[in-house]
């Protein structure tokens, strides 16, 4: 497996981000132009068909953002759990979601200064990525 690093860190699911999301939109715009160009007996099959297209869009929508926010809950856990382990504290309450997934790449020897840096400065989660320099690879996040 490739080594990870900040240029290489994020994943796209071709199936998912592609394809699936292609042919979503792809059925909606064929089910709109149905509608419109459809006669009078054939709009109540060109309104379902629509209907259905946004519920597919939406179906797609919820199901990746229901899953990243269990991902965001489980990354907060065990960065919380780390950042205990390493000074006996909770995580400061001034970090927000975003900086939290974004340190989870530090390793352990930069991760308490950087979170501290990050509380002071208020990184934005690409800043702190920046600052990174022996990035620990997340292989499990999709």
């Amino acid at each position: 497996m490739q080594e990870q690093n900040f240029k290489n860190h994020s994943k796209m699911e071709p199936g998912y981000h592609y394809v699936t999301l292609t042919a979503i939109l792809i059925f909606l715009i064929g089910s709109l132009n149905f509608l419109v160009k459809s006669s009078a007996e054939n709009k109540y099959l060109g309104a379902m068909l629509c209907l259905l297209s946004v519920i597919l869009v939406l179906m797609a929508w919820y199901l990746r953002i229901f899953a990243l926010k269990a991902q965001d809950r489980a990354i907060r856990a065990e960065e919380n759990f780390r950042h205990y382990i390493a000074t006996g504290k909770t995580f400061p309450k001034e970090l927000r979601i975003g900086q939290i997934i974004a340190l989870r790449f530090a390793s352990d020897d930069e991760f308490v200064a950087l979170t501290a840096k990050a509380v002071a400065e208020n990184l934005s989660n690409k800043e702190i990525k920046g600052f990174i320099k022996n990035w620990k690879a997340d292989h499990y996040r999709v």
